[in-house]
């Protein structure tokens, strides 16, 4: 059986690249198929030695910083593959990977991380904070028109759909009109362990891009100034989050694993105000057996038990994360570190394995009942 995997580019690693990782070690002989390959050396040891193959557009001018620029060819890009020789195919999917050409007598299971965001229910956030208007702005909104339509004809391609949460399965139906199993994604928590005493602290770790809703974290402690936060990450919103917090707040930048660790397990709660597909930094933090306030939408309503491993807010607003903290601390002495580490085990790579594992055999099953042949 040879297998191929299309993986949409290589340009660090992350939890995209973690799913990959994992499906590497299930089928180490397979061969890698990517729309661009600029990895740094430092992240690529799990690569090992597979076949990587890349797309034309890794050659175009500029493509090492503004890949993300050549969006309009990427569609034609990965249906340039040629995946003929494979029988069972994967594709990791968040953007176009999934739109390679099979044919009946092969099996294409689609781990979905997230239908393309910019094209479909989040399209709309997406041009207001990218600030397009005018003729551009037009320009955009008739390409992602045009996405939509072919993101959505080659769902039909796709035998069967793996999505990372129940959130996304839904947006799959959405989108694709399927259901989709949920196998959750790998979350390595070989360092995130409980360390340390709890230190009166709140910690909020994340780049400083819209989404993630860093301001309003900012501006909810700034109105708690008896709260003390700590802030680790940076981004383009980090000088205005920095210019209105208040004297509570600690903003330490980019920092290493190293330091990200310490803080999270001496945190007495980490704070998370993003709508994630799924959302790894939460896992992480309860890894270490710390407590997380989080959004109660998306991703973080299935890796936070409410009352149990955490407190979720039902607004993604300030006063909603000022009445989410409260809460906290009324319940934060019965909340246990060992249980909200065992939580954070249902997460782990050994658990992605064997219950991806199940539903690629059950998918090999259905593909062979119904005539497939290899």
């Amino acid at each position: 059986m040879r297998v191929a995997i299309v993986h949409e580019w290589l340009t660090m690693k992350a939890g995209s690249e973690s799913v990959v990782e994992q499906i590497l070690q299930m089928y180490p002989d397979a061969d890698l198929f990517v729309i661009v390959d600029f990895m740094p050396e430092s992240d690529r040891g799990f690569l090992k030695n597979t076949r990587i193959t890349t797309s034309f557009i890794q050659k175009l001018p500029f493509a090492r910083k503004k890949y993300r620029g050549y969006l309009a060819l990427m569609p034609f890009a990965v249906e340039q593959f040629d995946l003929s020789g494979y029988d069972l195919v994967f594709s990791s999917a968040h953007a176009v990977s999934k739109g390679v050409m099979t044919g009946p007598d092969q099996l294409h299971i689609s781990y979905v991380h997230s239908p393309i965001r910019y094209a479909w229910d989040l399209q709309h956030v997406y041009l207001r904070e990218s600030g397009l208007r005018g003729l551009r702005g037009f320009v955009a909104r008739v390409l992602l028109h045009y996405m939509r339509l072919w993101d959505s004809r080659t769902g039909n391609s796709v035998d069967r759909f793996v999505a990372n949460s129940r959130y996304i399965a839904r947006r799959v139906k959405k989108a694709y009109g399927r259901t989709a199993d949920v196998v959750y994604p790998p979350v390595n928590l070989d360092r995130f362990v409980p360390g340390g005493r709890k230190e009166d602290f709140y910690l909020a770790v994340s780049r400083f891009v819209p989404y993630k809703k860093m301001p309003l974290i900012v501006d909810a402690f700034t109105r708690m100034p008896d709260k003390k936060l700590v802030i680790i990450g940076d981004g383009p919103e980090f000088a205005t989050a920095r210019a209105g917090a208040g004297a509570n707040i600690t903003f330490l930048g980019y920092q290493p694993q190293d330091t990200l660790v310490d803080h999270m397990q001496r945190a007495k709660a980490f704070v998370f105000a993003a709508e994630e597909d799924f959302g790894i930094a939460p896992l992480e933090a309860q890894g270490c057996g710390t407590p997380v306030i989080a959004y109660g939408k998306g991703g973080a309503t299935e890796t936070v038990v409410d009352g149990e491993t955490g407190v979720l807010f039902p607004h993604q607003t300030a006063d909603s994360l000022i009445e989410a903290v409260a809460r906290f601390e009324t319940l934060a002495p019965s909340l246990s570190a060992a249980t909200i580490r065992r939580h954070a085990e249902n997460f782990t790579a050994p658990l992605f394995r064997e219950r991806f594992a199940k539903v690629v055999a059950d998918a090999i099953d259905d593909f062979k009942a119904s005539g497939g042949t290899w």
